[in-house]
């Protein structure tokens, strides 16, 4: 059998090499339009701040080592233009040479990828305009950066605050736009709000809710003219504002688009035409959790559905890719935030019922040295189906998403969350993990044993009749810094001080992570007080409200 595969990098060489390890009688044609077969794309922004020091380590494999290794047919530099699908042939450009030619094949494979989304904003075709994306854009942005003082990043998703970040490690000022009211979209609100207190710690500007309406040569690099009136002098611009699918070929070939842009496929791979299979960022996949079409341009789903269409491709459909979670993680300075499964906005937008709990612990046992804190954001439906989590500290953030995850994929509830056994140690953990806390904060909300508030809706909730905000953390903490308007009233003077609550008021208790929150919460259920902790405490909303990272 003929295989021909268009595109390389995570998709195609991951498809390539294992379909070679399934039979060694099969011809396996790889066409890549660029000049690198297979690269450490998520890796290119860490070349530019100089943490990975050796380019050449970024190159995985190449067009020699794959026909060395696996006797496969690599042609860099050579685009595919045209498939003809009635005769099953492709036409081929040589972009060193200019040549064309035709292919023939008896089955196809797409793994074109994405390609970064550039909008029609006056002067955006100057060379000094960039983004990145591959080694070459890479190579770009070092060279024209090397005596650069001043960037301005457009876009705060991952590839910006990344890039962003590590110019500002070598010495760059930086200043970040993005369109929306927060960066990061796959988080909800308050974690970003943590992720630009972390910026603005580092000297990252970033200006939010603010667009690039022109971009204007000077004599000394750029002029950036934004949605506000203001103007920005630059040196360069990295323009990073997110990606599209790579369709163009599918849509000459008369394969159906999905409903977002991506190439629509089967659960086996399989596009509208039956000896044509596709993966990676340019097709449409299904959400895991809500089962909604989705683009997920990330390295994890293509890998996984390489190997899944090789498998396909060759010995009939053996696995379903059955969607994706979309699980991420970025490492912002010495912090790190990750996601998995559904945040809020995405729930709100789908129209898919929720509850919610915030909680903050410590990576591992207290008492020992170097204890950092991680707040951690669980979503789960009223039967405590698991839908997402979000979570946010210095130590530790990975291991916890990375459980959460592989909780959802096992279809675990909140309520299995308490009996997920985790190593424990007091360098590595406490003896009850951050993941069985949120699990058993979980249990209470739908046991009914916690009420709770979010940040969000505290100030209206505030405005009503009959509600009185009272701060249970001590009086030096209380009078450090509070919410507006709280009466400080500790908890371990609680009891005594039963007879200052009011049966016909309403009561949100806070502190300052949430916890002491709770225990005031059940003192008062037990005497028929009606209050409610608010979720995420006072550190929480002091994130959110003042920014800045306590």
């Amino acid at each position: 059998m003929k295989i021909l595969i268009v595109g390389g990098v995570a998709g195609g060489a991951t498809a390539a090499a294992r379909m070679r390890r399934i039979g060694e009688a099969h011809e396996i044609v790889l066409f890549e339009r660029g000049g690198y077969v297979s690269f450490a794309n998520c890796g290119l922004p860490y070349y530019i701040g100089d943490v990975i020091k050796d380019r050449d380590k970024l190159l995985l494999q190449t067009p020699e080592s794959l026909k060395e290794r696996y006797g496969l047919d690599v042609r860099i530099r050579q685009e595919v233009l045209a498939i003809d699908p009635e005769n099953k042939n492709i036409l081929v450009k040589n972009l060193s040479t200019g040549e064309t030619y035709t292919e023939s094949y008896d089955k196809l494979l797409l793994s074109p990828g994405a390609a970064p989304f550039i909008p029609p904003i006056p002067g955006i075709e100057s060379h000094k305009i960039l983004t990145l994306r591959n080694i070459h854009d890479m190579d770009k942005i070092v060279e024209s950066t090397q005596k650069a003082k001043h960037v301005v990043v457009v876009g705060g998703g991952f590839i910006g605050l990344e890039v962003a970040e590590n110019l500002i490690e070598t010495g760059k000022e930086v200043i970040l736009v993005e369109l929306s009211n927060q960066v990061m979209a796959p988080v909800d609100y308050e974690f970003a709000r943590m992720v630009e207190g972390v910026a603005k710690s580092h000297g990252l500007t970033i200006k939010l809710d603010t667009g690039v309406t022109a971009f204007q040569e000077s004599a000394n690099g750029v002029l950036v003219s934004l949605n506000t009136g203001e103007s920005i002098e630059t040196d360069f611009v990295v323009f990073a504002i997110g990606v599209r699918p790579e369709n163009a070929l599918a849509r000459q070939a008369g394969l159906e688009i999905g409903q977002t842009g991506g190439i629509k496929v089967n659960p086996y791979l399989q596009t509208s035409q039956s000896d044509i299979y596709a993966v990676g960022d340019a097709i449409e996949v299904s959400h895991f959790v809500g089962g909604q079409k989705v683009l997920i341009p990330l390295a994890w789903p293509a890998n996984r559905q390489g190997r899944i269409v090789a498998d396909n491709m060759i010995q009939g459909h053996r696995f379903a890719f059955n969607g994706a979670l979309g699980t991420s993680i970025l490492k912002f300075f010495d912090y790190t935030v990750a996601a998995t499964g559904l945040n809020e906005k995405t729930l709100k937008r789908w129209n898919i019922p929720y509850k919610t709990i915030t909680v903050t612990r410590g990576n591992h046992a207290g008492y020992y040295p170097g204890s950092t804190n991680i707040v951690l954001k669980l979503n789960f439906s009223e039967k405590g189906t698991l839908l997402g989590a979000q979570a946010f500290g210095k130590e530790g953030v990975d291991k916890r998403i990375d459980v959460i995850s592989t909780a959802i994929r096992g279809q675990l509830t909140v309520y299995d969350l308490a009996d997920i056994e985790v190593a424990y140690a007091p360098p590595y953990n406490s003896a009850k993990d951050p993941v069985n806390i949120a699990g058993y904060a979980a249990q209470n909300l739908l046991e009914g044993t916690l009420n709770t508030i979010n940040i969000e809706n505290l100030p209206a909730f505030l405005e009503q009749d009959g509600v009185v905000l009272v701060d249970v953390r001590t009086a030096k903490e209380f009078n450090n810094g509070h919410i507006p308007g709280a009466i400080n009233l500790e908890l371990d003077t609680l009891r005594e001080n039963i007879s200052f609550f009011d049966p016909s008021k309403t009561y949100v208790l806070t502190c300052q992570v949430g916890l002491r929150g709770y225990l005031a919460h059940r003192i008062l259920q037990h005497h028929g007080i009606v209050s409610y902790s608010l979720n995420g405490g006072y550190g929480l909303w002091q994130m959110v409200n003042e920014g800045g990272v306590h």
